[in-house]
């Protein structure tokens, strides 16, 4: 019957699309593109290529490469807000309206192979760890953090008139330093862990505590308030932190080993890996570092930042009893040094937008010089892995075999598009329209054009 020999043939499908994703599936990682090839044959042109000529044309060229990135991700549901609140400032400070549902499920999938990456297929031991978003300790001198004080506190200090200027500055600063402050970095959290967890280890180094969460910075406004005084906004954004307790002895080879690590896995998921590169860097203290950048139209931003804080952040977090702090390196016991490796995930999907934002030949019109502007994401980072849709024939087995193609995929952890659903059927154009921007373009899978499923008799 016919409707056997659809079943039958999209079975194949369905196992030729588990075989595919088995990178995604079983840990291993999906084949790339051959460089300069589209999925469907045509050639791609990279952003990177639309910057020809003059300086002058280039700027231009990139200001509207970016517009036009922005854009998509707006219509496309990986940002939200407006375009006055989706501008490159605001994207980089993390002062923006934040991520649409496909940008959340981009950054959930970015941080969970930084995790596979990091904590779950390490031969060293790194233990999870969880800390509170506010610090609770009193502020030190110079600290730039912001407080969280109470609005009717601070309102019944201000409305009494009975207090002098003197008074009225003491009982402000006392608030300030007794209140708690919104966490700037994961390290001081993962240093209050050190101890305990040394005795999951039995004290031998080195072993690494990791953590992902938001973090909270002060952005200066450019815009004063009309008596003059710059006001400053709360930037949010989500790091991805493993503080690596090691040997003084070793800290330098840990230190290059986690550079190498960190550079490679970036460029994995990247179509032009060449944008990711590193630097060293050196803070006020003389102590060494790295840092990664991604290469944006604009220029280079950071993405990543790898530390050697030595002992002097152990020491500080416990003063008086060293001995609480020694681990065994070899015979001996040591007080670790501390290095620290801190990526802003926020930033570092914003990079793989840029990096996979591509025009590419539109394949169902005979308009030669007609591109379509898309994002060819990894298939281990895109939102949506498959797309399932209904052709002519007879609809509802058509319908059933859909169904059962969509739990089978969603079982073996694959994300899809559940395109049948709607009840017009749509042309094949208009499915790739719709969902050319936030599939992936998988490189695996055999005989299914662009991971797009569509069904007919």
């Amino acid at each position: 019957m016919r409707s056997g020999a659809i079943v039958q043939a999209c079975q194949k499908v369905c196992r030729c699309l588990l075989s595919g994703f088995g990178g995604r599936v079983d840990g291993g990682q999906a084949e790339r593109l051959a460089e300069g090839r589209s999925p469907r044959g045509g050639p791609l042109r990279p952003r990177a290529e639309l910057s020809q000529g003059s300086e002058s044309s280039e700027a231009s060229e990139c200001g509207e490469g970016s517009e036009a990135l922005v854009e998509i991700c707006r219509r496309r549901h990986f940002l939200s807000g407006t375009k006055r609140h989706t501008s490159r400032d605001s994207l980089l400070t993390g002062c923006h309206s934040g991520f649409g549902p496909l940008g959340i499920e981009l950054r959930k999938n970015l941080a969970a192979e930084w995790w596979s990456s990091v904590v779950v297929f390490r031969e060293q031991q790194v233990f999870p760890v969880d800390a509170l978003h506010h610090d609770p300790g009193p502020s030190l001198p110079g600290d730039s953090a912001f407080r969280l004080v109470s609005a009717e506190t601070l309102r019944e200090i201000l409305q009494d008139k009975e207090l002098s200027k003197e008074q009225l500055v003491a009982f402000l600063e006392n608030l300030l330093k007794t209140s708690g402050k919104l966490r700037e970095n994961l390290l001081h959290g993962a240093l209050e862990h050190y101890v305990h967890c040394l005795d999951l280890v039995n004290k031998k180094l080195p072993y690494g505590l990791a953590q992902i969460g938001v973090c909270f910075h002060p952005v200066s406004d450019t815009k004063q308030t009309p008596d003059g005084v710059k006001s400053q906004r709360i930037g949010e954004k989500t790091e991805a932190s493993l503080v690596w307790f090691t040997s003084a002895r070793t800290a330098s080879q840990w230190l290059d080993f986690w550079l190498r690590h960190r550079l490679l896995w970036w460029r994995k998921f990247a179509v032009s890996p060449s944008n990711f590169s590193s630097s060293d860097c050196q803070d006020e203290e003389g102590r060494k570092g790295n840092k990664l950048y991604y290469n944006f139209p604009w220029g280079k931003e950071p993405i990543e930042t790898l530390w050697n804080l030595e002992d002097r952040e152990l020491l500080h977090m416990y003063p008086g009893n060293v001995s609480q702090l020694y681990g065994r390196d070899g015979r001996k016991n040591v007080v670790p040094s501390v290095l620290s490796v801190n990526g802003d995930l926020d930033r570092g999907m914003l990079a793989y937008l840029y990096d996979s934002f591509q025009l590419t030949e539109n394949s169902f019109t005979r308009k030669k010089n007609l591109h379509r502007k898309v994002l060819k994401l990894h298939p281990c980072l895109a939102p949506i892995k498959v797309a399932l849709d209904m052709g002519r024939g007879p609809t509802v087995e058509l319908r059933q075999v859909c169904q059962g193609l969509f739990n089978e995929l969603l079982e073996n952890g694959i994300s899809v598009w559940p395109g049948y659903l709607e009840t017009a059927q749509s042309s094949l154009e208009l499915l790739y329209s719709k969902l050319s921007n936030f599939i992936s373009e998988d490189r695996t899978v055999p005989s299914v054009t662009n991971t797009c499923v569509h069904l007919t008799a």
